[in-house]
């Protein structure tokens, strides 16, 4: 019962739940009293009913007072839990009210923030919650487009973070289609940008990822984007702003110019009336009518972030300890990495979210990691029952699945998402890097994945 008290949302219903329950438990016995003390020969009959009121009233009162703080102490666990992941950062295991799968919901607004990037509001279709998530995480859309064979999987990042509101948003940049790739990941971006409009209906997946920072932790935090990088960073900066309001956080952004810079009016808006928020704008080609809206011209690097950043946090914070969470283009963050590293800071200490493959923490050279047979292994698809010979120059096993007439769900193909996990009934996998994704007991991601055993068996 009190579990269940727990679980409803309504502080006020829960209070008046609460002390009904708690009142009950102490009336019940109390009225018994009374009814004994009804003995003729007992003359405090009138005293001990009017303690069996108190006592009911006072239990109910503290009843109420109970139920309105398990209540305060679910939410703040909801939304912020023990630290799971490591290097101040937690993924926030927020209540889904029991969805799990594909949702329906439905797009109410679609606003153009910049020259490339458009905002969707998604709103569920059933007028049910939905639930809170952590600054940082990202949807997966289902997105059933004309010439396509099956529909599209994309993820995107959540790019407000407002818990009153009943709407997602998501900003999602059109993406030009790249020359010589076997992947296409302009189809999903221009499909939103040229034919998802206000009413349609998108499948929606509940928010994942593991790309969060600790909203609590008292270490200084430094957001570095590139483009629609941008996008988890907001999130992240309004979390922090109004749950933690003495942490000192740096908010980096690099655009080509105004033009192709969003958000910048909300962002300048949040830092104007929060203090801990420090903001610097880099311009690689400004505009004459960028005047004024920008700090530097150029990129964010790690040089920024030594010659402006460090002296103040230090200045400030009486250190320059801090984490670091960068979201942008591969080469982008792949030279900030690189810079941070050689000035010093840990590699535990720098977060980063990439849908497109990146280059491995360490600067060793790859080498391919020893398998059991070097020359070639048999994979076994066995839904689809073929058994095939596949060598080291076929890549990974979603490569060698579609190169097979084999068409698996995937994503970010950067084990990020955790779109193409399936389940392995026989033999090992190895990975070409760390997957960012959560990953089932039994399952593995062929996206970037190739066979360790001579022989592995895939539910594909």
């Amino acid at each position: 019962m009190i579990k269940n008290i727990k679980e409803i949302s309504n502080p006020i219903l829960r209070a008046v739940i609460a002390g009904i329950f708690l009142g009950s438990l102490v009336t019940i016995p109390a009225a018994l009293a009374v009814e004994l003390a009804k003995s003729p020969k007992d003359s405090n009959v009138e005293s001990t009913s009017k303690l069996a009121v108190y006592a009911s009233l006072a239990s109910t009162a503290i009843g109420a007072a109970i139920g309105l703080g398990a209540g305060k102490r679910k939410d703040e666990r909801d939304r912020l839990p023990d630290d799971t992941l490591g290097n101040d950062s937690v993924e926030v295991e927020s209540s889904n009210n029991g969805w799990t799968d594909w949702r329906k919901f439905i797009v109410m607004r679609k606003v153009k923030e910049s020259d490339g990037i458009t905002s969707f509001y998604l709103h569920p279709e059933d007028n049910g919650a939905i639930p809170d998530f952590s600054p940082g995480q990202f949807l997966t859309l289902k997105l059933d487009i004309p010439g396509q064979l099956k529909p599209v999987i994309r993820t995107y990042s959540l790019s407000d973070y407002d818990l009153s509101a009943m709407n997602y948003r998501l900003s999602i940049k059109r993406e030009a289609a790249p020359t010589n790739l076997n992947v296409l990941p302009g189809i999903a971006s221009n499909f939103m940008h040229d034919s998802i409009q206000e009413d349609s209906i998108i499948w929606v997946k509940p928010p994942a990822g593991k790309f969060v920072l600790d909203v609590y932790s008292s270490k200084p935090a430094v957001l570095i984007s590139n483009g629609v990088g941008i996008t988890p960073m907001i999130a992240m900066a309004k979390a922090v702003v109004r749950f933690n309001p003495l942490r000192q956080i740096w908010f980096l952004h690099g655009a080509r110019d105004g033009n192709a810079h969003a958000f910048r009016d909300e962002i300048n808006a949040l830092s104007a009336s929060h203090s801990n928020l420090h903001v610097i704008y880099c311009y690689s080609r400004p505009t004459a009518t960028d005047t004024g809206k920008y700090h530097q011209q150029g990129y964010v690097d790690s040089a920024l972030i030594q010659n402006i950043v460090a002296p103040e946090m230090q200045k400030l914070c009486g250190s320059t300890e801090a984490d670091y969470f960068l979201c942008g283009s591969p080469s982008f963050m792949d030279a900030l990495r690189n810079g941070l590293r050689e000035w010093g800071v840990p590699d535990r200490n720098v977060n980063f979210e990439s849908f497109a493959k990146a280059m491995p923490k360490t600067t060793t050279p790859v080498r391919d990691l020893p398998t059991e047979n070097t020359d070639s292994q048999e994979i076994v698809f066995s839904k689809s029952g073929k058994t095939l010979t596949w060598n080291p120059a076929d890549g990974t096993l979603l490569d060698f699945a579609e190169a097979n007439g084999l068409n698996p769900d995937y994503s970010c193909r950067a084990g990020v998402c955790g779109t193409c996990m399936c389940k392995i009934s026989e033999g090992e996998v190895e990975y070409e890097e760390e997957p960012s994704a959560s990953v089932d007991p039994g399952s593995v991601l062929i996206c970037i994945s190739k066979p360790k055993t001579a022989r592995v068996v895939l539910d594909l």
